[in-house]
């Protein structure tokens, strides 16, 4: 009977360290759930901190792609003005109408100058003819080396880096070539 005192005080203490065990997997079980919860919220904070940031460069590059495009637009339809004040001007010269002509001249100055504050600049067109910045609408024989630009009908103007308008002109077939 002895024994059987010491199995069942044995019993008890052997309980207990079992329950000691269960209740710390469970508590190291609940420790694993947090920590996997904690990655996983600050995995979507680091992902929407990501977002915001690209959603505001976003932001940004569109602010700026509508002041060019407002920008452009006004260029655009100030483009005809410039033309025609031009157009004036040699016709002023002609008739030897000189209050006209300086007139003329101011207000295209000025057009110019604002036009310029505002970023919009000629296009070349001297020397090698360039499809990316020139409209070539007609090609003739000439002395000039072949590709050259021999003429300019209209101007063309950029607006930074992006052409408004290609120069319009007349470039050069080279020596014409004598048929016999």
């Amino acid at each position: 009977m002895a024994g059987d005192a010491d199995k069942a005080e044995a019993r008890p203490e052997e309980e207990e360290q079992e329950a000691e065990r269960t209740q710390d997997q469970e508590v190291e079980e609940r420790l694993a759930a947090l920590e996997a919860e904690r990655d996983e919220l600050l995995d979507r904070l680091r992902r929407t901190a990501a977002d915001f940031d690209n959603f505001r460069k976003r932001a940004a590059r569109d602010r700026e792609s509508l002041v060019a495009r407002a920008h452009e637009r006004l260029m655009k339809a100030l483009l005809p003005v410039v033309d025609d004040l031009e157009r004036a001007l040699v016709a002023a010269a002609e008739h030897e109408e000189a209050k006209l002509e300086d007139g003329v001249r101011l207000v295209a100055r000025e057009l110019h100058e604002a036009l310029q504050r505002e970023g919009l600049e000629e296009i070349e067109a001297d020397g090698k003819f360039d499809p990316h910045v020139h409209e070539a609408l007609l090609s003739q024989p000439s002395e000039e080396e072949e590709g050259s630009v021999i003429e300019v009908l209209q101007k063309g103007y950029r607006l930074g880096d992006r052409v408004l308008r290609p120069a319009r002109v007349v470039i050069s077939q080279g020596v014409a070539q004598e048929t016999e």
